[in-house]
């Protein structure tokens, strides 16, 4: 079986709902799916004074923190974080930067990977952050997965090609969610296509 990670980081629960979403539409299409999040870098005292960022933290607690042999065992990745400054938080940073032993020996290469984002607004950094996360995954050797403009449902939840994001503000759409589906299959399909396995 294709196994798909989908690791995300999300301070106030966006990110969460978005990565939740790629997980069930990769079950529902019958791959293997393995759901991390990223550790939290920030110190517990500042994570519990902001009641939103703290709730948001206690409803992910339960998903396991993604460690270097998950991205190993990983045939595909989703990876789903919020925008800092325009870029990938640190927390996604920390754990990247820790994995230069796996890169040195090739175990990261050649994984089909896919990205999603969100921002607090419009102009906020969200193709930043998918752009300078794609840089990165390309010094692995990983297999870039972009949406495009391969479904429908891409125009109609914003149009960006490069990877789903959104307005952080209320629950997901309808029609967000059948974009985030809709990339996360076909970034599963380019997986299993590699692996062998379609």
């Amino acid at each position: 079986m294709t196994q798909i990670l989908v690791a995300h980081y999300s301070t106030y629960g966006t990110n969460a709902a978005m990565a939740r979403t790629a997980a069930e539409a990769l079950t529902k299409a019958g791959y293997t799916v393995v759901e991390r999040r990223f550790a939290e870098t920030v110190p517990d005292a500042i994570v519990q004074a902001q009641a939103p960022w703290a709730d948001a933290a206690a409803a992910q607690a339960h998903i396991p923190v993604l460690t270097g042999e998950d991205i190993v065992a990983a045939d595909g990745i989703i990876f789903s974080m919020p925008t800092r400054f325009g870029a990938a938080p640190v927390q996604v940073r920390a754990l990247f930067d820790s994995l230069g032993g796996l890169w040195g020996s090739g175990k990261l290469a050649n994984k089909a990977i896919s990205a999603m984002t969100s921002a607090a607004n419009a102009h906020g950094g969200q193709e930043a952050t998918l752009l300078g996360l794609y840089t990165s995954l390309m010094h692995w050797g990983a297999i870039l997965v972009p949406p495009g403009f391969t479904d429908d449902s891409i125009s109609g939840a914003g149009g960006n090609p490069y990877g789903f994001s959104r307005t952080a503000a209320g629950p997901l759409t309808e029609v967000e969610k059948e974009a985030i589906a809709a990339q996360a299959v076909r970034t599963a399909k380019v997986a299993a296509a590699i692996k062998g396995t379609l």
